[in-house]
């Protein structure tokens, strides 16, 4: 009589296409993760450019802020606390901990335009993708793609 049931090498070889897959599935799974907590920075650089740019419609100058939170950028998020008195007068603040840290520097002719710029490094590798928007450009993306 036949018996009902799998062999050994077919259990083998489902389990061997499982690893394959799984394999290929990971690495991308992880990098989306990374993209998807590095995409606060670009939406916070382009809010402190539209602050600017009301402010600069009020009162005829842009404002300088330092960088803050003032840590180097890490793998876990950082306290907004403590703000700092430029962003107030600017009227931006994020929603809750950050990832990353802002700066505004200006011009010194007039503060007739600034930067704004946002670092972060969601993957602890000590490496800082950076964002950048001044006056008359949108936020751009400064390095390669595998910089998280």
């Amino acid at each position: 009589m036949f018996k009902k049931g799998f062999t050994l090498v077919e259990l083998m070889i489902v389990v061997a296409i499982i690893g394959i897959l799984a394999a290929i599935a990971i690495p991308n799974f992880v990098e989306m993760q990374y993209r998807a907590k590095r995409a606060e920075v670009p939406a916070n650089v382009d809010g402190i450019k539209t602050a600017e740019m009301g402010y600069e419609a009020a009162f005829d100058q842009f404002i300088k802020a330092t960088t803050h939170p003032t840590a180097a950028p890490t793998k876990k998020t950082a306290s907004w606390t403590g703000g700092n008195t430029a962003y107030q007068k600017l009227g931006w603040a994020p929603d809750g901990e950050v990832r990353g840290n802002y700066g505004v520097t200006t011009t010194t002719t007039g503060s007739s335009d600034f930067t704004v710029t946002g670092r972060c490094d969601v993957d602890g590798d000590g490496t800082n993708a950076q964002y950048t928007a001044t006056k008359s450009t949108n936020t751009t993306f400064h390095n390669d793609n595998d910089t998280y």
